[in-house]
């Protein structure tokens, strides 16, 4: 019977494979520029070039077909791509979050025919593969086990190879140095700690075909390269593969379900430093941040794509801690920062959005800026004035006007350090503008959202990125009995906010 069962699996995986290859060498160019031209071309434009009429908008810009250079490949260094990459990208496109790149995947759209045939419409795009094909995948050599020892020698290895001069000292990307593809559009390095915005993947063999292979068309080169003086072994690349994963930080990965930023109860006065210990105590929540497409300046190319959020409270005050990913420290008139910025450096900024009054049966205001019906308030923060905060009163879009700062108690500080900005912002639990204040209570869900501002991608206004609404729960004392929500309730909450998040993605989808 075992030996039935292992023919016919041997069986299928024969037949797998080999209508896989036919598909690939009989892809059918003619059909597949139909399908070019029913999906394809509004971002990489009716020829291939690159510029279909949503490409402005579009960061990274799609590509350019004509020229046969692929960005994610698996051959050697400097061969074409190989059929099954470009397959690849059709099939999975290039994962990551919404500020990583529009390239959807298709394998749940088009069959594997379909996509085989674009393979071949793409291709003819370019005489490069009438007259260059790849010879295979890079060779992957044995691959080396993850172990404190290769966690060291890779670490030795990223700075043997100056990988650092783009990454950073600790990978965030956040190194001082201004780079362009070969096209001349700006590029940022990799943020290593985030991997689920790999563009190719964040498996082992990902990471290592992309240290080998590099990134065609971008200052990002191949370590496999004999020519390179930055070669770098298989074994030195595998230790690399290693040390990258190791500095992932799943702090700031979203997780579906979590809506809720947990506020801590706090014995004596809460932490004015950003990396007080304390800190540790509180759960973090990472966020999505995503451009704001509102207000007008909706049309633009954002970098910041999340925040991770803290909170902490005791009898008197609520702090929030703000952390957040960003490659440069903007600050006008700032040496280092006018060398990076895309025109002129504004600052760098964050803002929390309340509600004014605690809203009833889980009613949230309009999370632009409120309505009349529900105003906000904004807590924002900049990096011009770095140990201060304002309040900015809104009943609706263009209609935010700043508290005078004697007159409201949130107090803000922040600090920039290796490509993370972290931000304190604090203010009385209670105050005596309860008209105007929000007035914090343990116990109930009070409706929260953040945005954040780049000012070296020339973010101000509302020209920025945010949230959607969530929910701060102040968690009452052990053995307190003041929840006014039921467990129930918190099920039902969480529930219904995955039911409209899904909704909205089959929306976008559509």
């Amino acid at each position: 019977m075992m030996g039935k069962i292992r023919f016919f699996m041997l069986s299928f995986l024969i037949v797998f494979f080999i209508s896989s290859s036919l598909f690939a060498a009989q892809g059918d160019k003619d059909a597949g520029k139909k399908i070019y031209e029913k999906k394809c071309w509004w971002c990489h434009g009716e020829k291939g070039e690159g510029n279909g009429p949503a490409a402005e908008f579009l960061m990274p810009p799609p590509r350019d077909f004509t020229l046969g250079v692929y960005k994610y490949k698996s051959s050697p260094p400097g061969q074409v791509a190989r059929d099954e990459d470009i397959f690849r990208i059709i099939s999975d496109g290039m994962p990551g979050t919404m500020l990583g790149t529009a390239m959807p995947a298709w394998k749940d759209v088009l069959s594997e025919k379909d996509r085989w045939d674009l393979v071949a419409y793409v291709k003819s795009m370019t005489d490069l593969f009438q007259t260059e094909k790849a010879s295979g995948e890079i060779n992957f050599g044995s691959q080396v086990s993850s172990s404190e020892e290769s966690i060291k020698k890779g670490k030795e290895a990223f700075k043997k190879a100056k990988c650092f001069e783009c990454h950073g000292e600790n990978g965030k990307g956040d190194a001082i140095k201004k780079l362009k593809d070969d096209w001349g559009f700006r590029v940022w390095p990799r943020n290593l700690t985030k991997p689920w915005t790999f563009r190719a993947g964040s498996e082992p063999k990902d990471i290592f075909t992309r240290v080998s292979v590099g990134i065609p068309g971008t200052p990002m080169p191949s370590f496999a390269d004999p020519k390179s003086e930055n070669k770098l072994t298989d074994e030195e690349r595998w230790h690399v593969v290693n040390y990258v994963k190791s500095i992932q930080d799943d702090t700031k990965r979203l997780k579906e379900g979590e809506i809720v930023v947990k506020a801590k109860y706090a014995e004596g006065n809460l932490p004015e430093d950003t990396n007080a210990p304390e800190w540790n105590n509180a759960s973090a929540t990472a966020y999505q941040m995503v451009p704001q497409i509102i207000a007008k300046d909706r049309f633009f190319k954002p970098t910041n794509d999340g925040i991770t959020v803290r909170a902490l409270f005791n009898d008197k005050e609520i702090a929030f801690l703000l952390e957040w990913d960003d490659r440069t420290k903007s600050i006008p008139g700032d040496a280092d920062a006018e060398k990076l910025a895309e025109g002129e450096v504004l600052e760098d900024a964050v803002a929390i959005q309340l509600p004014v009054t605690i809203p009833e049966a889980m009613q949230k205001p309009y999370f632009g800026h409120g309505d009349k019906e529900m105003g906000v308030n904004q807590w924002y923060w900049s990096s011009g004035n770095a140990t201060a905060a304002k309040v900015i009163d809104s009943t609706g879009l263009g209609s935010g006007k700043a508290r005078d700062a004697a007159k409201t108690d949130v107090k803000g500080k922040g600090e920039y350090k290796a490509g993370v900005w972290r931000v304190i912002l604090k203010r009385s639990l209670t105050t005596a503008n309860a008209k105007d204040d929000l007035q914090f209570e343990a116990g109930k869900f009070i409706p929260i959202g953040f945005a954040s501002w780049d000012g070296s991608n020339g973010e101000k206004g509302s020209k920025h990125t945010m949230t959607t609404w969530y929910w701060v729960l102040l968690e009452p004392k052990a053995g307190s009995k003041v929840y006014t929500y039921p467990a129930a309730a918190i099920i039902v909450l969480v529930v219904g906010q995955l039911w409209f998040a899904r909704g909205m993605r089959k929306d976008y989808e559509k």
